[in-house]
């Protein structure tokens, strides 16, 4: 099992690099609650150089960067959007194709309707437009944008799809853009990368975009699994700020391959170049050309497994910050299926009134579902400036995270 400590937290152990170099990097973070008050100082060095060398700042170059780095700057949510396709598939739609009707899915998952990619429809024309609306919101330029991280395990390209959201909103700076694959977490992973380079490389405008065309490897046969998902697309622009406005409290990351085999879509192996056979070619050379398999799912361990640790991955996320529970004003959880939903909220003691839910309209849309449901609360006036939230997404890898956020 992996797992990464929240922001800045009092003690981080050292990260090294594994490989032939065996360098170690040392992070030296100052923690929320130090004696000295509150603190966002981050010290980068090379621990190699001696902890003498740390507390003097002597004895490198300056081409060498021997010395270590002070980083103090915050980072905020500034402004955030949506956006979903135009085709609606209701329960009613969905009993015409397999055995089940409205009441047998909204009891069991608390889905009524869904969005699917159809006709023009695109999941980059979908990112674009969220992106596009995130950036209004919060009156920054597109060549004001330092990075793009598109959150997706569905991208229209093998090799990624934030280059070219970069490019459609007009970004002619042309900052860095790339993808982040990690299922339904894959949204909060891009909050803390975004924080990540706000406060170690000095970027001043991250845009977090999650979207997903989960309904393209749905088997539309499986009555267990697509009821489910949904196309949807969601943003969010993460800002630079004094540390005195920072809103990203705390977060925990974690993950456990051994869950793999409760939810996954893997390789398969091409039906049709079995049928052609090997076309003379030996030891299996050319290589066949595979194909993704749909989603697989076992609905109970997934269950088990986001009533378990969700609650206790916002637990740890919430005591990295210094924050008691009470501090919540908001509970967002990735929206997967409502009963999950109600549990986790439950195990924390939120009342209903205090989480926010859009899944009756959406299903599940992976990465895209925190940011569409945090958009639609900011703009209906639920979530409001100085709002404490805590997101949290889980779901394939196994993975799963938590981040204690404010509001602008």
């Amino acid at each position: 099992m992996a797992n990464a400590s929240g922001l800045f937290t009092p003690s981080v152990p050292s990260l090294r690099l594994r490989g032939r170099i065996q360098t170690p990097i040392g992070i030296y973070r100052t923690g929320f609650l130090s004696p000295e008050g509150f603190s966002l100082m981050v010290f980068c060095s090379n621990p190699a150089q001696g902890s003498d060398k740390l507390a003097s700042g002597s004895g490198a170059s300056s081409s060498e960067s021997r010395a270590p780095r002070l980083v103090s700057q915050g980072c905020k949510l500034v402004g955030c959007g949506s956006a979903v396709p135009t085709l609606k598939v209701s329960n009613d739609d969905l009993a015409k194709i397999v055995d089940t009707s409205d009441e047998w899915i909204s009891v069991r998952t608390g889905i009524r309707n869904r969005r699917v990619l159809s006709g023009k429809d695109s999941l980059t024309t979908l990112a674009v437009e969220a992106g596009r609306k995130a950036l209004q919101m919060a009156q920054v330029d597109p060549d004001d944008v330092d990075l793009v991280l598109m959150c997706t395990s569905t991208p229209e390209d093998l090799f990624g799809s934030a280059p070219q959201i970069q490019k459609a909103l007009g970004c002619k700076s042309n900052p860095l853009a790339y993808d982040i694959t990690a299922a339904c977490s894959g949204f909060v992973l891009g909050l803390v990368s975004a924080a990540c380079h706000i406060r170690g490389a000095g970027f001043q405008n991250v845009l977090v975009i999650g979207a997903d065309a989960l309904s393209q490897y749905v088997d539309w046969t499986d009555r267990g699994t697509c009821i489910l998902f949904g196309d949807a697309a969601g943003a969010v622009l993460v800002q630079a700020c004094d540390s005195e406005e920072d809103g990203l409290f705390g977060f925990d990351l974690n993950s456990d391959g051994d869950g793999q085999r409760h939810l996954n879509a893997t390789i398969k192996e091409n039906e049709m170049d079995n049928a052609l056979g090997s076309n003379g070619s030996v030891l299996d050379f050319p290589p066949k050309r595979p194909s993704y398999s749909c989603i697989k799912m076992n609905g109970k361990e997934v269950f088990r497994f986001a009533v378990r640790s969700v609650p206790q991955s916002i637990e740890s996320a919430l005591e990295k910050a210094g924050l008691p529970g009470s501090s919540i004003d908001w509970l967002l959880l990735h929206q997967a299926n409502q009963r999950i939903i109600d549990a986790i909220a439950t195990r924390l003691e939120v009342p209903p009134e205090r989480v926010i839910s859009n899944l009756a309209n959406y299903g599940n849309t992976s990465a895209a579902s925190i940011p569409l449901a945090l958009d639609e609360a900011v703009r209906s006036g639920k979530v409001k400036a100085g709002h404490t939230i805590a997101a949290a997404g889980f779901g394939a890898g196994l993975t799963w995270g938590s981040a204690i956020v404010r509001w602008r």
